[in-house]
């Protein structure tokens, strides 16, 4: 006879391979797809800020475009490449939070968690209502409806996201593939081109330059350079969000990083480089971008392809935070400063309550500003500044404490950028506190001030439960069934056969109240229960104030009291209906006892659920 002997490492062949989660997770080109939308979107409105501000000191202001825009592209460069050591030292992802928790302390880390955390919402607000502003704009009838239109794009982003990750990197190749080809496409005909194809976009639109041009002084362009760095918001999304990529995810991640910064900093250098080179001034309701492709492309099906493709991005770009958020905040509740129900995961390796907070919050806030994106802009980018300089600033703490080879290099191109992104910061918290910085600057302590509350919460927790301490061996306690019953049914009879396998003595318990009517039921249940004699005595309970609870509740505590030796078990017996509208034919007389007995004592509460077929 021959045995056939299987490795427990072996798979028959007729036999699939366990499911480790691999399949569910990104690719350096899904990784791109999915986490890089926010940072690639930011073209259709970084260079526009730049210009916007120069545009205060007239043409020759103008001409700075192309400086700034380098400026932004080096620390540009700098963030990628400190991202990439960022990627390396944490691959459970949090960025600048596990850089800050690591480096910086603990206060510092929490700073750094709640800046992106309102980085993440407001970049789905403000990336849905501007892809629906595109939309609006191109059909005005649709403008009333905007909030609404708001609304159905986040509902669309969020049950894509519910699907997993994965899945959602793969409906976003495509929208981002046409975008970057457009604008790559965009950039290569117009550096070809001498002066403007069309300037039909921009014909009839009052120009947007001042009147009484201003100097260009270091202020002015610092507050250009500040207002352009919103195109780097995004850029720290595949840091957050490692733990999504595929084996090897640090690899993959860096792969997907640098590619981001490759892509994002020829586009801006070369929509920046059209702008000098078309003399284009910005003009009133006509975005920079929409003239650019005028100029490039001419006013054409071409000019259409590459505005419809920015409207789709810019509503898609909400899928960003998607990636990173519920990354973030399982780190936050898996170090007790968030509820830990943040950190469950469930199928095709979705945190779905961190998607779903983040889908409610960012609701909420389209509903605050009306779906309006001007209300809510002046609110973005802070908060990723911040995180930025966090992160640079932690990275110079971890070359210096590390020490390795070629340190002091490293530590000093994070210093460098950490002192360029604080400025931004500081200077876009100046310039826009009165348009609604100051929100920010409030909300970023309270943010901070609860992740401690839940910390000190789980602190306490964690302290009465003796976590990390070995416990007392168990033991067997006498124990007490109590069961409160109301009628003679075979739901009794359940009910009583249950507690007699879990305790050595079971009570019935029935409330009792003056009423006359009441006193005819309790009789006629008392005689009904002498003649079914089941064993089990049933314990009058009589209660002068119409309610069900808190008699129950009191007698537990009576007997806890007396038996102090004695393990209370309160089995509360219920009918589970077959579909799910025969619940409302319920009375929900056992979640009004469970609740009472919950709050006023320490008894242990089983709920039976008696199936009907």
């Amino acid at each position: 006879m021959t045995v056939l002997t299987v490795q427990p490492d072996e798979t028959p062949a007729d036999e699939e391979p366990p499911d480790t989660g691999e399949r569910h997770r990104l690719t350096a080109l899904t990784g791109f797809a999915a986490l890089s939308l926010d940072a690639m979107a930011s073209v259709a409105y970084g260079p526009e800020a730049i210009v916007l501000v120069l545009a205060a000191a007239g043409a020759r202001g103008l001409g700075f475009t192309l400086p700034v825009t380098l400026a932004i592209a080096a620390l540009l460069a700098v963030l990628v490449a400190s991202y990439r050591q960022v990627i390396a030292a944490f691959p459970d992802g949090g960025g600048s939070y596990a850089v800050a928790k690591t480096h910086l302390g603990a206060r510092t880390s929490l700073v750094a968690a709640a800046s992106l955390v309102l980085d993440y919402v407001l970049n789905v607000a403000v990336a849905v209502t501007a892809g629906v502003a595109a939309l609006t704009s191109a059909f005005p009838r649709l403008y009333d409806d905007r909030l609404w239109l708001c609304l159905a794009v986040l509902v669309l982003v969020t049950g894509v996201n519910l699907r997993g990750i994965v899945e959602s990197a793969r409906a976003f190749v495509v929208p981002t593939v046409v975008f970057v080809g457009s604008i790559f496409v965009l950039i290569a005909v117009g550096l070809f081109r001498s002066a403007p194809v069309s300037t039909a976009t921009a014909d009839g639109h009052a120009s947007a330059l001042a009147d009484n041009a201003t100097s260009v002084g270091t202020l002015l362009l610092l507050k250009a350079f500040a207002s352009g760095c919103s195109a780097l918001t995004g850029v720290e999304a595949i840091a957050n969000a490692v733990p999504s990529f595929r084996a090897p995810r640090v690899k993959r991640a860096q792969r997907a990083e640098v590619a981001l910064g490759a892509v994002l900093g020829v586009m801006l250098i070369g929509l920046s480089v059209l702008i000098s080179r078309f003399h284009l001034q910005p003009v009133q309701g006509v975005t920079v971008l929409a003239q650019l492709a005028d100029a490039s492309l001419g006013h054409n099906w071409a000019f259409y392809v590459i505005q419809f493709a920015t409207m789709i991005l810019l509503a898609l770009s909400a899928n960003t935070s998607f990636g990173g958020l519920p990354v973030l905040l399982k780190l936050l509740a898996r170090d007790n400063y968030l509820p830990h129900v943040f950190a469950l995961k469930a199928d095709r390796q979705v945190h779905r309550h961190g998607v779903l907070a983040l889908a409610a919050v960012s609701a909420a806030l389209l509903v605050f500003s009306g779906g309006d994106t001007n209300t809510l802009v002046p609110l973005f980018a802070i908060g990723v500044f911040v995180g930025f300089t966090v992160a640079q600033v932690g990275m110079v703490r971890h070359w210096r404490g590390e020490r390795g080879t070629g340190w002091r290099g490293k530590a000093l191109l994070n210093g460098f950028g950490a002192l360029l992104t604080g400025i931004a910061a500081v200077v876009v918290t100046a310039s826009k506190f009165e348009e609604g910085a100051w929100l920010i600057v409030i909300t970023l302590p309270l943010l901070v001030l609860a992740f401690e509350t839940v910390h000190r919460a789980y602190g306490h927790i964690g302290e009465r439960l003796g976590l990390g301490r070995i416990p007392d061996p168990p033991h067997r306690d006498r124990s007490v069934v109590i069961v409160p019953v109301s009628s003679l049914t075979r739901l009794t009879s359940e009910a009583l056969t249950a507690a007699a396998s879990l305790g050595d003595e079971v009570r019935a318990v029935t409330v009792c109240y003056p009423d006359p009517e009441d006193r005819a039921h309790l009789h006629t249940l008392e005689r009904a229960w002498a003649e079914w004699n089941p064993g089990v005595p049933l314990v009058r309970l009589t209660c002068e104030r119409r309610t069900l609870g808190r008699p129950i509740a009191a007698y537990v505590r009576d007997v806890s009291a007396t038996e102090p030796d004695t393990r209370v078990t309160v089995l509360i017996a219920e009918v589970e209906p077959v579909r799910l509208w025969q619940r409302l034919l319920q009375n929900q007389r056992g979640a009004v006892v469970a609740h009472a007995v919950r709050r006023d004592t320490d008894a242990v509460i089983c709920r039976l659920r008696f199936r009907l077929f």
